[in-house]
């Protein structure tokens, strides 16, 4: 689908390829973003390597998910607002009506031994991707020392000392910007090997057509934050109740969770599992599992946590309207985020120090994927933990006699699987569900 002689794709030609990207955009962040660059730059060379790089970094500070927010700023800069809008809707819509259908499923059928046991086992793989997506996001993102001192940092504020996960981020970017050198020493390397890719050829021959993709996203990022926050406020000051807190509480996430679905988690498994009580810590892994299992953004694992919330409040109506209002909340600042974001990373893309705080945000969220890991291993292998404080400090360690070896066995089978014999994401989870589903009746 390469275009001759530089010209534009048609928007036709676009919709098939962002359909195929939310179709097939299985494998959580690191395997979507994988599969947006093999595509969009090594086989039809819309765009460049650096290009996306610089967007990629610009998206992982961001609130919300990264993957979906790529998508999006790519297309607007390959047909302005409308296709920001499309290659965003089609990486997130697939995703959202499977979600909704395994939501379905878990709710009526979740009871019964035969679905309890998959569920289970679906946890427990949980547990293992997690950790391989720490290993595929540290690969791409450590790169010198300066990176992997953050993600130790990182780890250590989050784990040890507590730190709110937004001024961790704030405080690795402004790092980074002073400085740079130490998180870019392959920028300009980069630079001088790409070649251009059709998007810069573009911009090259079109001086204008930067200054009109700048001033459609001002236009459409304000008309997104208006689409927000007016429906958001609404149910949460005049209506109230389980669907404002859900259209507050969800509208909050997505203004401090930066680093996409795995940095999102810790927030909402305190809040919602412990302050709302919209649902319980093993099913909020249920749910990520789930949200595995679907193409496009992790982060539809807070449809499943908003559907529950809406379940628990009114049934199958009430699901249906907390998933729906999850999803508003949550996707509609993405749009507003990138828009009003996107034309000025692109004014900055020869800038070092820019790169520098981008790419010291990077690795900064390997510290929290790695905080979120152990987490997860407290919480899948153990059956009780035990909070110890000493000074500034607090831990957390799992209550070693609550080990669970049912759930250990299936981790380890997880791990077995997707490292040793390397069958993927897909036969990973099928394998180890069923396991679930044998050990259940054993």
């Amino acid at each position: 689908m390469n275009m001759p002689d530089g010209m534009m794709p048609t928007r036709r030609a676009a919709f098939r390829v962002w359909l195929k990207i939310g179709l097939l955009s299985f494998g959580g962040p690191a395997g979507q973003i994988a599969l947006m660059h093999r595509i969009i730059v090594d086989e039809l060379k819309w765009v460049g390597e650096r290009r996306f790089l610089h967007a990629l970094n610009f998206c992982t500070l961001l609130p919300g998910p990264e993957a979906q927010q790529l998508a999006t700023y790519l297309g607007w800069l390959m047909h302005g607002v409308w296709g920001g809008l499309m290659a965003g809707l089609l990486f997130i819509l697939p995703g959202a009506l499977v979600m909704l259908g395994l939501s379905l499923a878990f709710v009526l059928l979740g009871h019964l031994p035969l679905v309890a046991g998959l569920f289970f086992g679906l946890k427990c793989a949980v547990l293992v991707l997690v950790v391989e997506a720490l290993l595929r996001v540290a690969k791409r993102a450590l790169k010198g020392k300066a990176a992997y001192a953050m993600a130790a940092a990182a780890f250590v504020g989050l784990f040890l000392l507590k730190i709110p996960f937004p001024l961790i981020v704030i405080g690795a970017g402004l790092i980074g910007l002073v400085i740079p050198r130490g998180f870019t020493h392959r920028w300009h390397e980069t630079a001088e090997a790409e070649t251009l890719a059709l998007i810069d050829t573009l911009l090259m021959r079109e001086p204008q057509r930067a200054a009109d993709l700048a001033k459609g996203a001002a236009q459409a990022g304000v008309g997104a934050l208006l689409l927000w926050l007016v429906p958001a406020g609404m149910l949460a000051f005049a209506i109230g109740g389980t669907y404002g807190d859900i259209a507050l509480f969800f509208s909050k996430m997505a203004v401090v969770t930066m680093g996409g679905a795995y940095a999102v988690l810790a927030y909402v498994a305190q809040d919602a599992v412990q302050t709302y009580h919209w649902l319980t810590g093993p099913e909020m892994l249920t749910g990520l599992g789930l949200a595995e299992t679907t193409p496009g953004p992790l982060i539809l694992v807070l449809q499943f946590v908003g559907f529950l919330a809406g379940f628990r409040d009114g049934g199958i109506g009430g699901a249906l309207l907390g998933a729906a209002i999850t999803l508003w909340v949550t996707f509609t600042p993405c749009f507003a985020f990138v828009f009003l974001g996107a034309p000025w990373i692109e004014k900055m893309q020869g800038s070092r120090v820019l790169a520098g705080g981008l790419a010291a945000v990077t690795a900064a969220v390997v510290g929290v994927i790695a905080n979120l890991a152990l987490w997860f291993a407290l919480h899948v292998l153990f059956r009780a933990q035990v909070s110890i404080a000493f000074g500034p400090f607090a831990i957390d360690l799992p209550v070693l006699a609550s080990v669970d070896p049912i759930a250990l066995l299936l981790a380890l089978l997880a791990a077995l699987i997707l490292f040793h014999f390397r069958l993927g994401l897909v036969k990973t989870l099928a394998l180890t569900s069923a396991g679930g589903l044998v050990l259940s009746f054993i």
